[in-house]
């Protein structure tokens, strides 16, 4: 008698973990096929394409412009970073690296995310824009990383491709706790106080990383805790990030750059014949930034127009019209970090 093996819970866990991760990529399709149906079912085009709509093409040239300089600035800073923590690469290949960061994350299909990519692109990089050691860097570019075992230069890169994302986020963050300042009463009567309490949760977040740097024993400590993850590098960029005074420039720039992108949907609304109020792009679009953390579409597609739509009608704005300024910035965005082809292509 033969008997067959016995299936565990743990080996039908496994199997459902795989192939939800092979077909997540689908879904994720799916769902942003879904959301945009969603957010544009309720669209006469017929009506709307009669109406005479006025498109201004020359706010669409603005908008590509804002964004690439969004682009170019966040480029610029992690450049600055990486360069900071001892890494060779000149400030315009970093920028390049960014460009064709954004674009894999633009939905490119990858083994990598674009984060990634451009963490292990730019631990290779040397001076004059060389790649070294390029078998290495085509082994870590087709697998996954385990961090686990990866090279203290490859662990200090993907630490400041990190603090670039915090920096990132408290930006988009304080902007959306300004937004919510001006106009949160037209959402909620505690709207205003949410506001308050976003701006003031982050001020204390830079207080106490401040406070950390510059206080002898919890900066040993710190110190300590990035040589036992093999990142004693890491310091002079978590320094130029959240270090008295520098926290405040970079929070600035940080503000400085999710306002470009605000523009950005401003300048395409505006092709439209459309008109929003400052302060509700400045609630919505860093509420979609939050809501893009979830890896429920591709590159925002159909959730941010099922947002913005949604949020746009507290002011009166047309959800005809929001809808196509945002399907218009999602084009713009593509468009933008497009240069970075060039950089994917060489890689080839």
């Amino acid at each position: 008698m033969t008997s067959s093996p016995i299936p565990t819970p743990h080996g039908n866990t496994s199997r459902w973990k795989s192939a939800l991760k092979r077909s997540w990529p689908s879904i994720r399709i799916l769902l942003s096929i879904a959301l945009l149906w969603k957010a544009s079912s309720g669209i006469d085009w017929h009506a709307l394409l009669s109406s005479g709509l006025d498109i201004k093409p020359l706010w669409f040239v603005a908008a590509f412009l804002t964004m690439t300089l969004a682009f170019i600035c966040g480029g610029l800073r992690w450049g600055l970073f990486m360069r900071s923590v001892g890494f060779q690469g000149s400030l315009g290949n970093y920028i390049a690296l960014y460009f064709a960061g954004g674009l894999i994350n633009q939905g490119l299909p990858s083994t990598i995310g674009g984060d990634s990519y451009r963490a292990i692109t730019g631990s290779h990089l040397e001076g004059g824009g060389k790649l070294v050691q390029k078998k290495e860097l085509d082994e870590q570019l087709h697998h996954a990383v385990d961090m686990e075992h990866a090279t203290p230069t490859l662990r200090l890169s993907f630490s400041m491709v990190l603090v670039d994302r915090l920096l990132g986020l408290a930006g988009n963050n304080l902007l959306g706790g300004i937004g919510l300042v001006l106009g949160g009463a037209v959402l909620a009567s505690w709207g205003v106080y949410l506001g308050y309490a976003v701006i003031g949760v982050m001020l204390l977040c830079g207080l106490v990383a401040a406070v950390v740097l510059a206080y002898t024993p919890s900066r040993t400590l710190l110190e300590k805790l990035l040589r036992r993850f093999n990142l004693d590098r890491a310091l002079p960029g978590i320094e130029l990030a959240f270090a008295w005074p520098k926290n405040a420039i970079q929070g600035i720039f940080a503000i400085g750059i999710h306002g470009l992108t605000i523009l950005t949907l401003g300048f395409c609304l505006k092709a439209y014949g459309a008109q929003a109020p400052i302060e509700a792009l400045m609630i919505g679009l860093p509420a979609l930034s939050l809501l893009l953390m979830l890896p429920i579409s591709i590159s925002g597609w159909g959730l941010r127009e099922a947002t913005l739509s949604s949020v746009l009608t507290l002011w009166g704005v047309s959800p005809s019209l929001t809808v196509l300024a945002s399907i218009s910035y999602g084009a713009i965005t593509v468009l933008s970090v497009l240069p970075g082809a060039i950089l994917l292509l060489k890689r080839k």
